[in-house]
């Protein structure tokens, strides 16, 4: 047989039959887990693709499918990439793509078409059990419209989902997935109702508690505390990674029983559920994390000439004093004094230079006694060692990771060496590309950094701050002093002209250390502590 008798013959058997030459693959998709096993699950849709090939003679070469709902963009959904990726590392094959109703193929009128087109581009085929594709006008017209449907019936459809969530919301109900350390159980009363299991009571409960009383003094600890524990699996030691999901536990309203999704409009309110902690303990981490953010209370308005305002009260309406300068016939004055209306003390001027100079001498009286230098030292000490070996797990892990992705860059290599297809080639070789701006050029340093210098400059200047604080206070700008100022008091201070500033006439600092101190001198080995030094 001639060669263009059997093109006469092939193009003769492709008209009459265009799935001639072809191999099938099948689409199928489910929008949730219950959907795989009822009557519109995975193995009613392959089963009924499967045997509509058959009817029409093509061998089945794949099936692929997707769990995934909505609409919108269709590499979105793994299958549907996976199943155009294949096709394109077989261009010397010919397909034929069926799958059981127009809406698995989209819901969206955008994509429809779009995906339309990219089966087009390939030369694939496309063949639906409930509608036929054509290329009329009018044929064009119905799938526009059949497809508009589809869209929007997945829109209505999720307006009565969001309804129906909002309203158990505002009952108090946690209506969505995924909320470590409970469980959704199914109750009598209640219907689906959250109950906190073994990683909520044992693991974030004493973590939540512990950045409460202060056990843990920042989000980094609450970090570790959770990475030591096992809460993040192949964490790699590296806890700086999940500092916005500790920010996120932290302020979590479910954890103390309470219920809110500002999203959708629903206000705080009060839960069905049992927290695992009491309102008091959320009340006191969001104390504690509005004191952390000391940015927040430093003025925009702060002044070189006046560096006291917005620190210090009124003493008769406790609110801030604020400062001004006034000119006299000669000279200028300048006072600090209270802005509010109707406050007893209301424009009674203070001169800035007593305010300041009274100021200078509550620091100056607060030195650090004898006997409590060795507590800071030992404080100081058990801190950095532990800094230390956190920094040290750090860069093992860093090291480890970085073998690990120059691994995976060889393995790819040889991928995109060894393979046929373009499409394979350039997409193992857009992976190489990201891991390789991922290590960076460079990989871990071979050379350690000596802490000691760090150590002693570290040490120093806590050491000189606990001892003088006015020393360190002289010599900053005004900005780092109303930094500076939190560190040193626990809150805003009030003055008086006549009794000078209302305080304990002690720095919250220096007092901590100093009860410290008298709580556990027995454990401060007697004959001091001398610089610690590291060896890597």
């Amino acid at each position: 047989m001639s060669v263009k008798t059997y093109k006469a013959i092939t193009q003769e058997l492709q008209n009459q039959n265009p799935y001639v030459g072809r191999e099938g693959l099948v689409y199928a998709r489910v929008s949730s887990k219950r959907q795989e096993t009822d009557g519109t699950g995975l193995q009613s849709q392959t089963g009924r693709c499967e045997k509509d090939l058959k009817l029409v003679g093509v061998p089945l070469d794949r099936v692929f499918a997707d769990s995934f709902t909505g609409g919108g963009d269709f590499m979105r959904r793994p299958a549907m990439k996976a199943l155009l990726t294949y096709i394109d590392a077989h261009p010397h094959k010919r397909f034929v793509v069926v799958f059981d109703d127009l809406k698995r193929f989209a819901r969206d009128t955008e994509f429809h078409f779009k995906l339309k087109k990219a089966f087009r581009d390939r030369d694939v085929l496309l063949r639906c059990l409930n509608y036929t594709f054509g290329e009329t006008p009018e044929e064009e017209f119905s799938e526009l419209i059949m497809a508009g449907q589809a869209q929007l019936e997945r829109k209505q459809n999720r307006r009565q989902v969001v309804q129906k969530m909002k309203s158990r919301l505002e009952m108090g109900y946690w209506t969505f997935a995924g909320k470590r350390g409970y469980d959704m159980i199914k109750d009598a009363l209640h219907g689906k109702l959250l109950i906190a299991n073994k990683v909520g009571l044992t693991i974030i409960k004493p973590a939540l508690e512990k950045f409460a009383s202060g056990d843990l003094l920042r989000k980094i600890d609450v970090a570790r505390f959770l990475m030591d524990r096992g809460f993040w699996k192949n964490s790699k030691g590296n806890p700086e990674r999940y500092i916005d999901e500790v920010s996120d536990m932290l302020t979590d309203v479910v954890h103390c029983g309470d219920i809110e999704y500002p999203k959708w409009g629903v206000a705080r309110r009060q839960g069905k559920h049992k927290g695992i902690i009491s309102l008091d303990t959320f009340n006191r981490i969001a104390k504690r994390l509005a004191k952390d953010v000391a940015k927040s209370r430093i003025r925009n308005d702060i002044s070189d000439d006046f560096p006291l305002r917005g620190l210090v009260l009124c003493p008769a309406c406790n609110n801030k004093l604020t400062a001004a300068p006034c000119t006299g016939r000669s000279k200028v004055y300048e006072y600090y004094y209270c802005p509010i209306k109707g406050c007893s003390l209301y424009s009674k001027m203070l001169a800035k230079k007593d305010v300041e100079r009274d100021f200078n001498a509550l620091l100056r009286r607060n030195t650090l006694k004898l006997e409590v230098n060795e507590v800071v030292l030992l404080t100081f000490d058990r801190v950095w060692k532990e800094e230390v070996k956190e920094l040290k797990a750090s860069e093992r892990a860093r090291e480890q990771h970085y073998k690990e992705q120059k691994e995976k860059i060889r393995g790819l290599s040889e991928l995109a060496r060894t393979t046929r297809s373009e499409t394979l080639r350039g997409a193992y070789e857009e992976q190489i590309e990201e891991i390789a701006k991922e290590v960076g050029g460079k990989g871990p340093q071979d050379t350690r950094s000596d802490l000691g210098v760090p150590y002693r400059t570290a040490l120093r200047k806590s050491t000189t701050m606990l001892k003088n604080p006015i020393s360190i206070w002289e010599t900053v700008s005004t900005v780092e002093k109303q930094r500076l100022f939190f560190f040193l008091f626990e809150a805003k201070l009030a003055y008086t002209k006549s009794e000078g500033y209302r305080t304990g006439d002690s720095l919250s600092t220096t007092r901590l250390f100093e009860e410290f101190a008298d709580e556990n001198s027995a454990s401060v080995d007697p004959t001091g502590i001398e610089p610690v030094s590291f060896k890597w």
